[in-house]
């Protein structure tokens, strides 16, 4: 399966992203997903994560970010508010993370985002 995300960019803090997840295959509905980030020399992690309908965040996003999925359209979203510098780095999207990065669902190449003033 290949997963892509896009719609990163530049921002300035306190700005808004919405992120897009699109998938080769109807995965959606069948998954756990999740958005992670990468910022740099750190390791990736999970910071939102979707599964029939039920959302978690990690601490740092919670209440700024708002993940949602829509099967039919298999495209997933991460809608990021009130954005800090600390949000900076390579989001990507996968599975949860028991098979996120296997041989069946790799790391695709993730959306850059960049908050600075």
């Amino acid at each position: 399966v290949q997963l892509q995300a896009s719609g990163g960019g530049f921002v300035q803090p306190g700005g808004s992203l919405r992120l897009s997840c699109a998938a080769s295959e109807s995965i959606f509905s069948t998954y756990i997903m999740g958005w992670y980030r990468q910022a740099p020399g750190k390791q990736r992690v999970l910071v939102a994560s979707i599964n029939s309908g039920r959302t978690n965040y990690a601490d740092s996003v919670k209440g700024r970010f708002t993940i949602s999925k829509d099967n039919a359209k298999k495209t997933m979203s991460l809608q990021m508010n009130s954005l800090k510098p600390e949000d900076t780095a390579v989001y990507y999207c996968n599975v949860g993370p028991s098979l996120a990065g296997s041989r069946w669902f790799p790391w695709g190449q993730g959306t850059q985002v960049t908050v600075s003033s």
